[in-house]
């Protein structure tokens, strides 16, 4: 019964790309950034080779690293989640997704507000914390819907619980995500709902993600063909619009999802477990808090060992990151084109340096061919 684990530390960067100027992004190092952090410890991932991957220079390595251990870089043009995870699957974007610096047009905004009976507020990028601060106020007293956007492709809808039940926010982001499509299909839209009073809106746990699907064939798809499980933790499901998973189940943070992660491990099934850990990105990247992403860091290395301990004789457990987003970077909270970490372990596996890869994609190359499966997906296994 061959397993593998393929857990995604979001934005958990290694290091600018040649091309990161083009994306405003030279010099970053969202792990070198978080290792100045007064909680930053990770020995276990340090035993597994993470400091001897081709260009983390700024720590040594181990002596005897225990894992295969690896440089990835984004083949694909971005740097978010949506287009990093495709790219981990199998598919590489050759174009971007759309983003909107100045907002969205009124080709958008106007049949998406006659289909809500709202108007919008903001429509321009903007802090998720902060664009509620700003315009709750005003959302709450005359109903309008908060619209706004990041550098990502995204297409954000905020509202308060009280004026927008949960479930009609998502019934709104069903509207506009059958309006994005074509050159206004952007990668994800999602719902933002929040609470409080004002002067204390808080955003609550009730986020949900509307992604485009792939658009091409995904070791997803290629695993679930073959009759095996593929398990999403965390915002997995979303992230491929359903596409390709068999069984799913949401988490409340890393905390929640390192849990979870632990109870598959202790399950029987065949095929891929695929996990997204998202404060690193969501609650620390994006804020510029160093503190806090060297604590979720220490946090999940602290983790690993139980997560080890649980591997069976054929199992294999891979660990990656879907872009960087360097809490260090005071030129910008967004996220940041970097190059991605990429650990193998597994008693089978041997620790060896596997360079500079040339694209995410080699990793579901590699998930295929440990499960025994063909699909046609972009990408070279390390095996």
């Amino acid at each position: 019964m061959k397993r593998v684990f393929l857990i995604v530390l979001d934005s958990v960067g290694i290091g600018a790309m040649e091309d990161a100027a083009e994306f405003g992004d030279e010099g970053t190092n969202t792990l070198r950034s978080a290792a100045k952090g007064s909680c930053f410890h990770m020995p276990n991932m340090e035993q597994l080779g993470l400091f001897n991957i081709d260009g983390v220079d700024w720590k040594e390595g181990t002596a005897s690293p225990k894992a295969a251990y690896g440089r990835m870089k984004e083949a694909s043009k971005g740097k978010d989640t949506t287009i990093g995870h495709w790219e981990i699957a199998g598919v590489i974007s050759k174009e971007p997704l759309p983003v909107y610096p100045d907002g969205f047009p009124k080709e958008i905004l106007d049949p998406f507000c006659q289909k809500t009976g709202r108007g919008v507020l903001c429509n321009r990028p903007y802090s998720g914390t902060e664009v509620i601060k700003v315009y709750g106020d005003e959302h709450v007293r005359t109903g309008k819907l908060i619209v706004y956007t990041s550098a990502d492709s995204v297409f954000q809808i905020a509202a308060h619980e009280d004026v927008v039940p949960v479930e009609l926010l998502y019934e709104y982001c069903r509207m506009a995500r059958e309006l994005l499509c074509g050159k206004h299909g952007v990668g994800r839209v999602i719902a933002r709902p929040f609470a409080g009073e004002s002067g204390n809106y808080q955003r609550t746990s009730g986020r949900h993600d509307y992604s485009l699907e792939p658009p091409a064939q995904t070791m997803l798809d290629a695993i679930k063909a073959a009759h095996k499980e593929v398990i999403g933790v965390g915002k997995i499901r979303d992230i491929f619009a359903g596409r390709g998973i068999t069984s799913y189940v949401y988490t409340n943070g890393n905390t929640d999802g390192i849990a979870k992660t632990i109870g598959y491990l202790e399950q029987d099934f065949e095929g891929l477990c695929f996990v997204n850990l998202v404060d690193y990105d969501m609650l620390y990247g994006h804020r510029n808090d160093i503190e806090g992403y060297a604590r979720a860091l220490a946090e999940f290395d602290a983790a690993l060992p139980q997560i080890i301990e649980k591997l069976k004789e054929e199992d294999v457990l891979m660990i990656t990151a879907d872009h960087g987003c360097d809490p260090g970077y005071v030129v910008s909270t967004d996220h940041s084109r970097e190059h991605t970490p990429l650990l193998i372990y597994g008693r089978n596996i041997t620790p060896v340096n596997l360079g500079t890869r040339d694209t995410f994609a080699d990793i579901g190359a590699t998930v295929l061919k440990l499960l025994g499966i063909e699909g046609n997906i972009s990408g070279q296994s390390v095996l």
